[in-house]
């Protein structure tokens, strides 16, 4: 993809993404999700991760899987209302921005 991807853009994909699964998601599959949607690496999406957790909008545990440990992430309250004003805002924004590539801006 051609357009850069800002920190918002980023946070409100990532909650998307684990707001999907009830009972959270992990690091990996999180990655993996996103990255069928937008170019990032691994290594810019673990950021974005303990951000929107130190932000209280993710909440973290752990769960044994083929004798290891795996880290899971799970959408808290604020976090769910934070993808809301996300999703409100994405909506004007994608209209504006459809309005424009369509038929221009009218003064």
């Amino acid at each position: 993809m051609i357009f850069n991807t800002g920190a918002a853009l980023l946070d409100a994909v990532v909650l998307a993404v684990v707001s999907q699964e009830n009972e959270g998601t992990y690091g990996y599959r999180i990655t993996q999700d996103v990255r069928g949607v937008l170019d990032v690496s691994e290594s810019t999406l673990y950021p974005v991760l303990r951000r929107l957790q130190r932000d209280e909008c993710l909440e973290t545990y752990d769960r044994q899987y083929d004798g290891r440990n795996r880290r899971y992430y799970k959408v808290t309250e604020q976090g769910r209302a934070q993808l809301e004003l996300y999703r409100a805002e994405w909506k004007e924004y994608s209209r504006k921005i459809s309005a424009i590539f369509e038929g221009g801006v009218k003064g």
